[in-house]
């Protein structure tokens, strides 16, 4: 048998499970064994639950074929463990580097006991690590292994399930399973310690605590399920009345459970406010029915507050809590005075416009810090104009930028009095970034932040670990996010990314980003006239290089010698230069156009047309190879300063080990894929495919839609994605016979021309 079985419950944690079970496999200790129980989630927990199973056979995936809760599936895990000692450890939470090793050098030293105790530290999103206040309860001074008779205050640590090892024997010898409800470590922690012939502990923190801002721990949550309490201490007193010694621990039993619902009554976010009084009087009836013979209140505040209880007077401890609700609301009265204060910048003209109703039918859109109408914002503003034309939409765009609103399109000035009336009454705001910290989220106001790429570069939280490319304000940043009701994605894997590295209360939608549904959409028609836009013959190959953004480099610096490369390539092609719009590529592009073969699209609005005018995608690190995907055509990836690049902003995934297609790390080898048919050869249109059905995962055409269906009417049912194996791209151009299109036929509106 395995020294240690370590049992995962696993729901709804695609964003956190791969941390979670990457910390137990690079332990430094490897006899053990997970049992990963899959409680029916209906996220992408499962499957990333069977990919680390196909990775390592240490792993066992169970899937539960209905949910059962935390209780049913820990149960599940337990009933598979076949190691000598067994573990429990939430999925969002971690081991910490060498814990296995600690425990079993620490079991070595005391023998085999019936439980070993560990310590742990909470961690929180913006990088603080607080140990257990309790952790000088676990010296290792003294005796190796002791009954708790010897150290009875051990009762007092949290009443948890994953901070022991249990002797798998003796769980089976009581016969202990884990209660259904809330509060079900309760009954399993004090049977345990109570039952245990011999108890031990390891002074060393052994799991990270994930404090999740988003709210993942569900006593938190507001619901009368916290009156399950009392069926959790109702199944410890009645193992207590079963124990040899039980009567020995009915003080100490007594004083943990009333200060458990001392704690319930007093945490806001836990009772409904109705529900207050009845939870009191139930607790002061468990006080008379346990109140031991001759027990002795605790002084001060927590003995009056044991008074009320023995009295129940329900009136004198609402006011207690009333008047510290009191000193609540003043302070943070005074906090919102200062905040206010230093709110200047939002105007009286803002607040003013805050007090009127919202408009439920106004939607403000935004799209790159409001340089543009484009990217996914204007899909799904193109998509609401035909499902949902009731919708009156407003494009805030940066006064610089005003002149190239596309005509038709309402759009005000970032700043101006028609920008802070929209901000003030607006139901809806759709945004590929965030909007500006100074407009304030009323309530009744929808967010939804579509996102502009899939992430191959470390995003939010994660970018904390590379200061040198980002001077990010994380407090800032959440606060931001905060602001999110609806969080668009494209792929499981963006999913899992967004849900950590953004955590918040919001929803996902895995609709797929709406600026892709043009792409797959298209018809051979649309491929025609986007050549014939750029002038692009019959015959010629052209080539659409895309480089992306660096933080470090304040200015583009093209890293090809284009007229150069162009000469080499032959007459026959054609490079279409897209900079990124973080820089003026003016100045360095100009250098570049010594060939009539190299065309700068930077200006070009239109980012999709060139897509489906390109025969092939050359990019380094930019998220365009992710929405070039989904046409099926050859990516070319030119890493000639990966290193540096992967070292300073950070990726989620070695693209040299999982590339689109051919890569090349100099100039040289880029010409001699380009020369030959390597850029789309067998090997190339094998890449592709499989990071195609990685990445296009759920861009199907369909995803303004989706989006439009769930924000602005309100459907819960929505259409499902269409498998990539079943979708057919549009033909590539040299898959066309291309004859120039009529002068009539190029007049004609495109279908979703307009989205950028």
């Amino acid at each position: 048998m395995p020294r240690f079985t370590i049992v995962v419950p696993v729901f709804k944690v695609q964003g956190y499970l791969a941390a979670c079970l990457d910390s137990v496999l690079a332990q430094d200790f490897d006899d053990y064994e997970v049992i990963g129980v899959d409680d029916c989630s209906p996220d992408a927990s499962g499957t990333i639950l069977d990919e680390f199973a196909r990775r390592d056979a240490r792993i066992t995936p169970l899937h539960l074929v209905k949910n059962v809760g935390l209780s049913g599936a820990r149960n599940a895990g337990l009933a598979r463990a076949t190691g000598e000692y067994v573990l429990f450890l939430d999925s969002d939470d971690t081991l910490t580097p060498g814990s296995l090793r600690a425990m079993a050098a620490r079991l070595e030293a005391t023998g085999p006991v019936d439980v070993l105790i560990y310590d742990y530290a909470r961690t929180y999103w913006d990088g603080r690590l607080l140990r257990n206040t309790r952790s000088a309860l676990l010296t290792e001074e003294g005796a190796a292994a002791f009954p708790l008779r010897e150290r009875p205050e051990l009762l007092s640590l949290l009443q948890i399930a994953w901070n022991k090892a249990y002797r798998r024997e003796f769980i089976e010898e009581l016969g202990l399973r884990f209660p259904p409800g809330y509060y079900e470590d309760t009954p399993w922690t004090y049977a345990t310690l109570l039952a245990a012939g011999s108890l031990a502990v390891l002074d060393r923190v052994c799991v990270h605590y994930r404090q999740r801002r988003e709210g993942g721990n569900i006593l938190r949550t507001v619901s009368r399920k916290h009156f399950d309490v009392f069926d959790q201490y109702a199944r410890v007193y009645d193992f207590l009345d079963a124990l040899p010694d039980g009567a020995h621990w009915h003080t100490a039993m007594f004083e943990r459970m009333i200060d458990h619902y001392l704690k319930i009554i007093k945490e806001p976010g836990r009772l409904p406010e109705e529900a207050r009084a009845e939870f009191f009087h139930r607790a002061a009836a468990d006080y008379r029915d346990h109140l031991p013979e001759g027990f002795v209140r605790p002084s001060g505040g927590k003995g009056y507050k044991y008074a009320l209880l023995e009295r129940d007077n329900f009136l004198l401890m609402s006011g207690v809590g009333n008047a510290a609700k009191g000193r609540r609301v003043a302070k943070t009265a005074a906090r919102q005075t200062i905040n206010q204060s230093k709110r200047k910048a939002m105007g009286l003209l803002y607040r003013s416009h805050r007090q009127a109703d919202l408009d439920p039918n106004l939607a403000l859109f935004s799209s790159y810090w409001s340089r543009s109408v484009s990217c996914n914002p204007a899909a799904v503003a193109a998509e609401a104009s035909r499902l949902a034309p009731h919708i009156r939409q407003v494009w805030a765009i940066r006064p610089d930028r005003m002149a190239k609103v596309p005509a038709g399109v309402h759009a005000v000035p970032v700043g101006s009095r028609e920008f802070w009336a929209m901000a003030a009454r607006a139901t809806y705001f759709v945004n590929n970034v965030n909007f500006a910290d100074t407009l304030v989220k009323r309530e009744g106001q929808i967010h939804v932040q579509t996102h502009h790429g899939t992430p191959l570069k470390k995003m939010g939280l994660d970018q904390r670990d590379y200061p040198v490319s980002t001077g990010m304000d994380f407090t800032k940043l959440m606060e931001r996010v905060d602001r999110w009701d609806y969080s668009l994605s494209s792929n499981g894997y963006s999913t899992r990314i967004w849900e950590r590295v953004y955590p918040s209360n919001y929803t996902t939608l895995e609709s797929g980003y709406p600026r892709n549904d043009v792409l797959v959409n298209a018809t051979a028609d649309d491929v025609r006239a986007a050549r014939a836009e750029l002038g692009l013959g019959e015959g010629t190959t052209a080539f659409l290089y895309m480089p992306t953004h660096r933080d470090y480099e304040r200015e583009f610096h093209p890293r090809l010698d284009l007229a150069a490369l162009a000469a080499r390539l032959g007459p026959d092609t054609a490079i279409l230069v897209r900079g990124h719009y973080f820089y003026d590529t003016s100045g360095p592009l100009a250098g570049q156009h010594g060939s009539a073969r190299v065309i700068d699209v930077s200006a070009h609005p239109r980012v999709e047309t060139l897509y489906l005018a390109s025969d092939a995608l050359i990019t380094d690190y930019s998220s365009a190879m992710f929405d070039y995907a989904t046409l099926d055509r050859p990516i070319v990836i030119y890493a000639d300063d990966w290193d540096i690049y992967s070292t300073v902003r950070g990726t989620y995934f070695d693209l040299r080990d999982e590339p689109p297609g051919a890569v090349a790390f100099s100039e040289e080898e880029l010409v001699d894929i380009l020369r030959s048919d390597e850029w789309r050869d067998a090997e190339s249109a094998s890449d592709r495919a499989a990071f195609r059905r990685r990445f296009c995962e759920f861009d199907d055409g369909h995803a303004a839609e989706r989006v439009v269906r769930r924000v602005f009417l309100g459907e819960q049912l929505i259409r499902p994605v269409t498998p990539v194996a079943e979708r057919t791209p549009v033909p590539s151009p040299s898959e066309l016979a291309l004859p120039a299109p009529s002068s009539a036929a190029a007049d004609q509106p495109r279908p979703h021309a307009q989205w950028a």
